[in-house]
């Protein structure tokens, strides 16, 4: 398929321009939380929460839903998951990377087994859900409404508490000390990232979407120094990457998820060794 079909085709054109809205728009929400969760050292969470994003899908799949219909059951499940996260984290029962590893392990295994029991077997939507549909035509009118009032809730709320945001990223313990709501911006982090997980997952895939969360965000981090300018420059950095490897997946045939992450990680190898020289 060449750009010329794509875009001379009415019908191609609107499901393409439907994928680019809602990949473009992760892709701004993911690089943006990317950022504070690599400076704080907490970018697996987004790769456990990605795993509970699996296991929502099958649980999706126990109700008889497709994986066009599950982002009512995975959004309230994920964000969920991403609140045990903090919770476990602060109560000081696991630290931050045992905890993730636990719930994202065991939420893959019990995936797997609802998966195979709803099913009957084990079908290619467990290759789509962990790696990303092959093809864009998944992407239905509701799933785009949802993913567009979600990103922009996200970036909303990103905006709005900005200031403590920043304060609690770079330095939690005075920021508690002034009395600033730390458990709040931690939560509201988490919620925020198992939004974006969820939305993202249909065309990069659960076991790629935290990709999405470190890759632009460490681009980033080589080309400037201010947390604004970082934040600014992984977000553009993040939406130029998904166009240019969604393209490139449907000239080559390949799925979008995969294609994406090469582009992003081509993109930061080629600053990292900018840097180096």
């Amino acid at each position: 398929m060449s750009l010329y079909d794509i875009f001379s085709d009415p019908m191609i054109r609107g499901v393409v321009l439907r994928a680019l809205a809602v990949g473009g728009l992760v892709s701004l929400c993911a690089a943006v939380l990317g950022v504070s969760l690599v400076l704080r050292r907490y970018s697996m969470i987004g790769d456990g929460l990605s795993h509970v994003g699996f296991f929502a899908l099958s649980v999706a799949a126990a109700f008889g839903l497709n994986a066009t219909n599950s982002l009512e059951i995975s959004i309230p499940i994920v964000i969920a998951a991403a609140f045990l996260l903090m919770k476990l984290t602060e109560s000081g029962m696991m630290k931050g990377d045992a905890a993730t590893a636990v719930v994202s392990t065991g939420a893959v295994a019990v995936g797997v087994v609802i998966f195979t029991f709803a099913q009957g077997t084990m079908t290619s939507d467990i290759c789509n859900s962990l790696f990303g549909s092959a093809s864009v035509v998944t992407l239905n009118d509701k799933d785009l409404i949802i993913s567009i009032v979600m990103s922009v809730l996200v970036i909303a709320l990103y905006l709005i508490f900005y200031r403590l945001v920043f304060s609690v990223t770079f330095d939690e313990g005075f920021a508690k000390a002034s009395g600033a709501p730390v458990s709040f911006c931690n939560l509201l982090i988490a919620m925020l990232t198992a939004v974006v997980i969820v939305v993202g997952m249909k065309l990069i895939g659960s076991i790629m979407i935290s990709a999405l969360v470190v890759f632009p965000a460490l681009t980033a981090m080589r080309l400037a120094g201010s947390f604004r300018k970082v934040i600014c420059i992984a977000g553009a950095v993040s939406v130029v990457c998904f166009v240019i490897g969604f393209f490139a997946g449907c000239l080559l045939g390949l799925p979008t998820g995969p294609c994406v992450i090469i582009v992003n990680m081509a993109v930061y190898a080629v600053c990292a060794l900018r840097k180096r020289a």
